[in-house]
């Protein structure tokens, strides 16, 4: 019922029942007059309570009641019920963002007949869209989908979240980066480069299963300890009897922490096992770009994707062993990371192999801001510019940054090759949301076998236009 339906009511039902209470005062009145004897003491306040009681009855029933203590003083005056308190969860916000790259190859003669002649392009990088929020109190959820992988939508971070499950730290289950390594944590909206470093080729990476994680209350430290189901689809899927199995587990401390733009000094290690499924392990990797997608949607005779420059093959294999070392430090507007990792991988039918890779980064904001450091993950996060591009007039934050990596698949039977990389780069914020960059790749590639072998040479230059939301 509306304000205007309930001002009828009260204009015109309240009045009959008024004048019903009346009619019941005055005849209950005489006819208890009537029937008192000439002798008999008068019991009048009895009789009128008793009325009394019935005027009341008849208020209750009124439909004009059960609308409860709205009514004004004024019957003029409108007056509606409070609307119920919508329910808090659950809650859900939608976020998202893409990535547009654009990218040109020069490739020395011995780098084309290792790799094959790669071209230049342009594509989507990411295009994603994701839910998250609290489904209660104590559980958040994220279920984010990418339309720019293969397997289009492809899972990424899918999963739920619930708080305090032992002691103060949190379980997460579904399909989720593993806790292994710096890099590898980093939102890659949030990295400086267009890409990860090559020793990111190691990393478990995106599995499903469970994590238990958390962190000192002053965020000087960081914990997780994760089992997971190994290999995950690119739809968030294991199946197999013969193992498909594996752990992981980072810790991270500040041995140096003064606050925002003070210095500041991270460590971190990492260990993860990993018995596959299937077998199998074959890692590779480009020189830090990608572009175009692999599985058709090009025209014929042109090749869909960067090739891989470095790649062992298919390795078959019990199990595998990998180590990380961090270590991290910043500064006003410097910072610097740099990241070890070893593979130690148990071949069926043959020697074990350890391949190592690490890489070494830093940066600088000419304009003054400093890269914010994320004490709850243990990863650099990411920039706010101090005047943003706009109708103001701000000039947004212009950041320098250089990284060498370097990753080697040669050991004993494995020959999947040495690629050094160093990169420059160049990138401007335009505001938190908003950012351009731009990165000039030297690739220097040692192939052992033929065709190709040797070594050789690829420059790259690519750009890449971002926005989130």
């Amino acid at each position: 019922m509306d304000c205007r339906t309930l001002k009828l009511e009260w204009r015109g039902i309240v009045p009959v029942h008024l004048f019903a209470a009346a009619a019941l005062v005055t005849g209950g009145f005489f006819s208890t007059v009537a029937a008192q004897s000439p002798g008999a003491p008068s019991d009048f306040e009895q009789d009128l309570l008793r009325l009394q009681q019935q005027i009341d009855e008849l208020k209750m029933a009124s439909p004009v009641a059960q609308v409860g203590a709205c009514l004004p003083a004024d019957p003029a005056v409108a007056c509606c019920a409070p609307a119920p308190e919508k329910p808090k969860f659950p809650t859900a916000r939608l976020t998202g963002f893409f990535q547009a790259d654009a990218v040109w190859f020069s490739q020395d003669a011995t780098n084309i007949a290792a790799v094959g002649d790669v071209q230049d392009g342009a594509d989507f990088r990411r295009a994603r869209l994701a839910a998250t929020g609290q489904a209660w109190d104590n559980v958040s959820y994220m279920l984010e989908m990418d339309f720019a992988f293969p397997g289009r939508p492809s899972f990424m971070d899918v999963w739920m979240e619930i708080d305090d499950v032992v002691g103060n730290n949190k379980l997460r289950i579904g399909q989720f980066r593993q806790p292994f390594g710096m890099e590898g944590l980093t939102s890659v909206k949030d990295l400086p480069f267009l890409e990860r470093g090559l020793p990111f080729a190691f990393l478990p990476f995106r599995q499903i299963g469970a994590m238990l994680h958390g962190n000192q209350k002053d965020e000087l430290a960081t914990w997780s300890f994760a089992g997971f189901r190994f290999p995950t689809d690119v739809y968030g899927g294991n199946v197999g009897d013969n193992g498909g199995y594996g752990m992981a587990t980072r810790l991270t401390a500040l041995l140096l922490s003064g606050g925002q733009g003070s210095p500041l000094l991270h460590a971190g290690f990492g260990y993860s096992y990993i018995d596959p499924a299937n077998d199998q392990f074959q890692y590779r990797n480009q020189p830090e770009v990608f572009v175009g997608e692999t599985g058709g949607g090009v025209p014929a005779g042109v090749p869909g994707s960067v090739p891989p420059f470095v790649d062992t093959g298919i390795l078959t294999a019990a199990n595998a062993n990998l180590l990380s070392a961090e270590l991290a430090s910043a500064v006003g507007s410097f910072y610097a990371q740099s990241e070890f990792i070893f593979a130690n991988v148990d071949q069926i039918g043959g020697p074990s192999v350890t391949l190592p890779g690490a890489s070494i980064l830093a940066g600088y904001f000419l304009t003054g801001e400093s890269r914010p450091y994320n004490g709850k993950n243990g990863v650099f996060g990411g920039v706010k510019p101090h005047c943003n591009v706009g109708k103001q007039g701000g000039i947004g934050a212009w950041e320098i940054v250089g990284r060498w990596s370097y990753l080697d698949l040669n050991d004993q039977n494995v020959q999947g090759g040495r690629l050094n990389d160093i990169t420059a780069g160049l990138n401007w914020y335009l505001n938190p949301h908003t950012k351009f960059q731009f990165n000039y790749i030297y690739a220097m590639l040692d192939k052992p076998t033929a065709p190709g072998a040797g070594s050789s040479e690829a420059g790259i230059f690519a750009m890449r236009a971002q926005v989130d939301f």
